[in-house]
């Protein structure tokens, strides 16, 4: 029972020292002014759920094509003004890319 007590108040020492050295988890906040988003509205976009045949037909070849990576694949097609990701052959997002200065 003295065995199991040393051994207690050893693990809970170390768990207390150890605890010390652990540094503080933060986060910061990111703030992109409205004036430097992009204007989805000036844009034509491809919907959540359209196939990558129908983004194809509708808006041409893409210049730049990446992946698929990851489980479920996820690929990007690069355009002028956007890129689309997609998750196996569907839409899952589109991206309005921030116009250059």
């Amino acid at each position: 029972m003295k065995n199991n007590r040393n051994l207690l108040a050893a693990f809970t020492m170390a768990a207390v020292m150890s605890a010390g050295t652990i540094p503080a988890v933060q986060a910061e906040d990111l703030a992109i002014p409205v004036g430097s988003q992009a204007d989805r509205s000036q844009v034509s976009l491809p919907s959540n759920g359209m196939s990558q045949d129908s983004v194809r037909t509708r808006w041409g070849t893409p210049k730049d094509i990446r992946g698929p990576v990851g489980e479920p694949p996820i690929s990007q097609w690069h355009y002028d003004n956007f890129v689309v990701y997609f998750e196996h052959d569907r839409v899952v997002h589109a991206v309005v890319k921030r116009a250059k200065n």
